[in-house]
């Protein structure tokens, strides 16, 4: 089978062709390893390769949906018994996991067979993949721009035809960020339908959602069906779904939809006009399929929102750092971690526990609105991102902003940021090109990116669309018609 071919086929694709013989799973295999060396140099996706691994897994013939289907997995949480991650930086560089992660554990079930793992901004932080330790993570359609992040090297994977799917997750837009801006499907799950385990627990307060990207929705699905299920111990329940999400893709809405949808940035910044134009034109389309489509604001206080998730985002970052100290045996100092992730655990530890508390209420204060909202309007449609992807280094510090961090960090002057009324400078500036995703991980809502559109310049952008808790099987049954449209961009 030649390159060309392979790289046709979706995740179940694939699958079929070994099920029915037409092909084996180590041509497969050796297919993905060939496309996987001879692009990861231009775009440097994968920060960590295990091909002998994967060689040795097929050798005890592995069974599932997916068996001998090759896919990445993300350098963070998603841990690989004996495997180093590092979470993109250099200071967890020696630590090897002891086990499987929960959702690893599930995916192996599949028979999906792992190459590696995938390029990761320090900490998972930011909506770009350029962490110092292993370089930039490019886009496939244009190798100058970003793949966005946090899983922006599984999305460069995924688009540039190494793999079918790969591992991603999602604590703040790190699933769809990327799917937008590579043209593929990315879904974030509702809160506790994806397994988390005991080593990580309350992920990000139950922010963040493990899954995958992928180039089809049946994919998507189709992994979802298998990872998802009750978890002993676990801090959230997802609605329980009976059914399988891989049947809504092919059963189309049974009736029309009442759909709001809003071009404004919920925190007042400003909304590139062509990520204005994907939404108009999908709001087109989704008329001329029959809903009921009209402009209108989701109920909620979007600074609040922005405020309440970067105090969960500070105080995440600084436990991370201190979780390094066991593995350092030592504390952690300057220079062990990017400056700009430095000063975002200072932040941290200057976060009292009153303002972390009435953060996390405004999480529920949104919950309950957004359920509300959704007796009307069984969807909610956004830009995914409020720019096009940036060229790489254009979101680097610049040098006096380099500086002023360098001093911040080495004097450990968090609690006089917070004082100087710059936090909501901060907010702003971190928050202005992908406004959009926050919602529905405080929420626990399941959203989707969907590839609706191409820039002039001939970059992907995505749609969002946010459904009620639990209702993931409206957001599959919706992907499952846009995909069969002609707006959707094909990879």
């Amino acid at each position: 089978m030649s390159k060309f071919e392979y790289g046709s086929y979706d995740a179940m694709g694939l699958a079929e062709l070994v099920t029915t013989k037409e092909i084996t799973a180590t041509e497969i295999l050796e297919a993905a390893i060939s496309k996987t060396e001879e692009l990861n140099p231009k775009l440097n996706a994968v920060i960590h390769k295990m091909y002998d691994q994967a060689r040795e897994h097929l050798n005890l013939n592995p069974s599932g949906a997916f068996a001998g289907v090759p896919m990445f997995l993300k350098n963070i949480t998603q841990e690989i018994k004996n495997e180093p991650i590092t979470s993109g930086s250099k200071a967890f560089l020696n630590y090897t996991a002891k086990e499987d992660s929960e959702f690893v554990k599930r995916i192996r079930t599949t028979g999906a067979v792992f190459l590696g793992q995938t390029n990761v901004p320090e900490l998972a932080l930011m909506g770009i993949t350029e962490p110092k330790q292993y370089g930039a993570s490019r886009n496939p359609w244009n190798i100058d721009y970003t793949p966005g992040g946090s899983s922006g090297g599984s999305a460069a994977a995924v688009a540039s035809g190494m793999v079918p799917i790969a591992g991603a997750n999602d604590g703040g837009g790190s699933i769809r960020i990327p799917a937008a801006y590579c043209g593929l499907f990315g879904l974030k799950p509702t809160r506790g339908r994806a397994p988390v385990g005991r080593q990580l627990g309350r992920q990000w307060q139950g922010a963040s959602a493990d899954h995958v990207l992928t180039k089809s929705v049946r994919d998507s699905a189709m992994m979802l069906d298998l990872t998802k299920g009750y978890e002993p111990g676990a801090a959230f329940h997802a609605p329980p779904f009976e059914c399988n999400y891989l049947d809504c893709v092919t059963n189309p809405l049974e009736k029309r939809r009442r759909i709001a949808y809003s071009l404004k940035s919920p925190i007042g910044t400003e909304v590139d006009s062509e990520c204005k134009e994907a939404v108009l034109k999908t709001v087109a389309l989704l008329e001329s399929m029959g809903h009921l489509v009209e402009e209108k604001d989701a109920p909620v206080d979007g600074l609040k929102i922005a405020n309440s998730y970067m105090t969960m985002y500070f105080g995440e970052v600084a436990a991370s750092l201190a979780s390094a100290e066991n593995l350092l045996g030592r504390k952690i100092k300057y220079g062990d971690v990017e400056p700009t992730t430095w000063l975002l655990g200072l932040l941290g530890k200057a976060t009292n526990a009153e303002e972390w508390v009435l953060g996390l209420r405004e999480w529920d204060v949104a919950a309950y609105s957004m359920e509300d909202f959704h007796t009307t309007y069984d969807f909610y449609v956004t830009p995914t991102t409020a720019y096009p992807p940036a060229k790489i280094g254009e979101l680097d510090s610049k040098l006096t902003e380099k500086v002023l961090l360098n001093v911040i960090g080495k004097l450990k002057l968090g609690t006089l940021v917070k004082k100087t009324g710059l936090i909501d400078e901060i907010i702003k500036n971190s928050l202005k090109r992908t406004p959009f995703t926050q919602l529905a991980n405080l929420t626990g809502q399941p959203a989707m990116s969907v590839p609706m559109y191409k820039t002039k310049l001939g970059l992907p952008l995505g749609v969002q669309f946010i459904a009620a808790k639990g209702r993931e099987d409206l957001l599959y049954r919706m992907a499952g018609e846009l995909e069969q449209t002609d707006n959707w961009l094909h990879i």
